[in-house]
């Protein structure tokens, strides 16, 4: 059994999954790392749980998602008008430009992105008489440059808005605010999931977060090499937290509200968390350069979970098991 298969069926026994019996979920952002933990773990339920996809490239699907008789694909851009004409019980809006480099080199498409393509979700919503809850996965980035540490969900920081590297965080800020004038002026159960940085198994091979680059050091036997000193301090979030995360907030939190996601265990800095994955053959090098890489600004944010854990939530994956089930999954993508 593979790392992601295991990860499935741990979600599965760690949540009730019987919430979902006989309800159909839609789920954006469907391929993506979150998005695709989300739609097999429904799935493979037990639960007679129907999910509609909505992807942009069905052969991308298929080859992520497969095929399941309870599995429906909606091949569309995010960025129009939901184009399904039947009800769904709830809806997981994951869909999102996720690339640091697009932040800065695409920051138009960034935020349009953001606000039109969580529009057209909203909008889907709104006309959906019975749904029960969506959530919107937003960031960690909304709280800018943290005003302390220890960050609760009405702990807001500076944004410089003149920044295209700000199209993100900016973009996710005004989105929330979006979700929450729909949940305000026209009733849509939406909440919102603000998610540190998450990462597992089944991570993209290309995927260029720190993470992902640091993972694939140590599988090829290089240094990692850091631009930066790497003194930005933030907690971190394994995929299988993040998606029990999700579904508590979708099923059990309250409306027009927003709900931190991490593991509070994990409070690091970027450059001891490659040092503590190094070994003889990978070491930790400093090659600091003033190149626009599109990195975020220094800061320490360590984002308080109290308000989801009073939901029965609680973190279970430690950043060495993190890190372990990603480089053993990334191995077994390469075999």
């Amino acid at each position: 059994m593979s790392v992601f298969e295991e990860d499935i069926k741990n979600i599965i026994k760690d949540f009730d999954m019987s919430v979902f019996d006989g309800k159909t979920v839609l789920v954006t952002g469907a391929t993506g790392l979150i998005g695709k933990l989300c739609v097999k773990s429904l799935l493979n339920s037990g639960f007679d749980t129907k999910v509609v996809a909505l992807i942009r490239n069905e052969q991308k699907g298929l080859k992520v998602l497969g095929r399941n008789k309870n599995l429906e694909f909606l091949v569309q851009d995010i960025n129009e008008h939901v184009k399904f004409d039947k009800n769904v019980d709830y809806i997981i809006h994951g869909a999102s430009v996720t690339s640091s480099s697009d932040f800065v080199n695409k920051p138009v498409e960034t935020i349009l992105t953001a606000i039109n393509g969580t529009k057209n979700v909203l909008e889907f919503a709104r006309s959906q008489k019975d749904l029960l809850g969506m959530v919107y996965l937003s960031s960690l980035e909304v709280y800018g440059k943290p005003l302390k540490e220890d960050t609760k969900e009405n702990d807001y920081g500076y944004i410089d808005v003149l920044s295209p590297r700000s199209s993100y965080s900016e973009g996710k800020r005004m989105t929330e605010t979006l979700c929450i004038s729909y949940g305000s002026e026209y009733n849509v159960p939406v909440k919102i999931a603000r998610l540190s940085q998450t990462f597992g198994a089944g991570v993209d091979k290309n995927d260029t977060r720190v993470f992902a680059q640091f993972a694939k050091s140590v599988i090829n036997k290089q240094n990692i090499i850091l631009h930066t000193k790497g003194e930005t301090k933030r907690n971190y979030c394994y995929t299988t937290d993040a998606v029990r995360a999700i579904f508590t907030v979708l099923t059990k939190g309250e409306n027009n509200n927003a709900y931190n996601v991490a593991n509070k265990n994990t409070y690091i800095s970027i450059a001891d968390m490659a040092k503590s994955i190094e070994n003889e053959n990978t070491k930790v090098v400093f090659e600091i350069d003033n190149q626009n890489r599109g990195f975020n600004p220094t800061m320490q944010i360590c984002l308080n979970t109290e308000k989801l854990e009073n939901l029965g939530w609680s973190a279970k994956v430690d950043l060495a098991q993190m890190f372990g089930r990603t480089i053993k999954s990334m191995t077994e993508e390469n075999e």
